[in-house]
């Protein structure tokens, strides 16, 4: 497995415990730090954030899962607040090609969507059929979220199986909150393709 992961790298959230990290938005993936196979789906106005090279859906094959970040034309227009950080997930086929499966441009928050604190989006972490991306961010009131997809051989995709939200004061880091939502209990199944961190409580339950 290989994983790379250069906007807010050294903001590693060890089991949610809201340690602070460091922003360095705009710092990007570039030259030979790009696998060459992954080249093809960067276009003219996107950049590489993020990606992970490993086995996603159990077939033996190393696979990506991948984020890019939209780019201004003009550094005068306004900031990009939504769908500005697509994920991708890329699956190995037969020939060796890669083929584009999936796409959210929800999970991954905006470069200027972390308040005072800066870029929120921490990590991008993967496994064997199992990726999860993590964000920190805000100023007095710290927060945190981590978003686990495992693959489902059954409906061939990837779906939420952990939901992980914290918040505390920086006056009072020891009393951070906590919450974790997995299914059934407290949302059904959702396709990493359809997933909205917004709207994921209840989602999917018959």
């Amino acid at each position: 497995m290989q994983s790379i992961s250069l906007s807010k790298k050294a903001a590693v959230i060890a089991s949610m415990a809201m340690l602070p990290g460091l922003s360095q938005a705009g710092i990007y993936l570039e030259g030979k730090e790009i696998p060459a196979d992954l080249r093809a789906f960067i276009t003219a106005d996107t950049k590489l954030l993020a990606f992970v090279s490993t086995d996603l859906n159990g077939d033996d094959k190393a696979d990506y899962v991948f984020i890019l970040e939209k780019q201004k034309k003009n550094a005068t227009d306004e900031d990009m607040e939504q769908g500005q950080r697509p994920l991708h997930i890329a699956i190995r086929q037969a020939d060796g090609k890669l083929k584009l499966v999936k796409t959210n441009e929800k999970i991954v928050l905006c470069s200027t969507c972390g308040g005072v604190f800066g870029d929120p989006f921490a990590e991008l972490t993967a496994d064997k059929k199992s990726f999860t991306v993590s964000h920190y961010g805000g100023s007095a009131w710290r927060w945190a979220n981590a978003y686990q997809f495992n693959y489902s051989r059954k409906d061939d995709t990837w779906q939420l199986v952990k939901a992980s939200e914290s918040s505390f004061h920086t006056s009072e880091p020891d009393k951070a909150k906590e919450k974790i939502y997995t299914p059934p209990k407290h949302f059904g199944k959702i396709d990493i393709a359809d997933f909205d961190p917004e709207k994921f409580k209840g989602a999917g339950i018959k």
